[in-house]
């Protein structure tokens, strides 16, 4: 099985993290959406959606 590679555009990086979000104008509460992410990019990934104040999480590892 391959790795699992980074959400960011254009990066073909392996994920390390995940990152858990949802736009709560349009999901409930217990909608969760994942964006995977390398080191380089996780801070991206979820500065991007925290400035667009959508709930967001970053957990260690990629979901099984």
């Amino acid at each position: 099985m391959s790795a699992l590679e980074c959400s960011r555009a254009g990066c073909r990086n392996d994920a390390t993290h995940h990152v858990v979000w949802r736009n709560p104008r349009i999901h409930s509460a217990d909608r969760e959406k994942i964006w995977l992410a390398c080191d380089e990019h996780v801070a991206f990934l979820r500065d991007y959606l925290a400035a667009r104040d959508f709930p967001v999480t970053v957990r260690d590892g990629v979901p099984a």
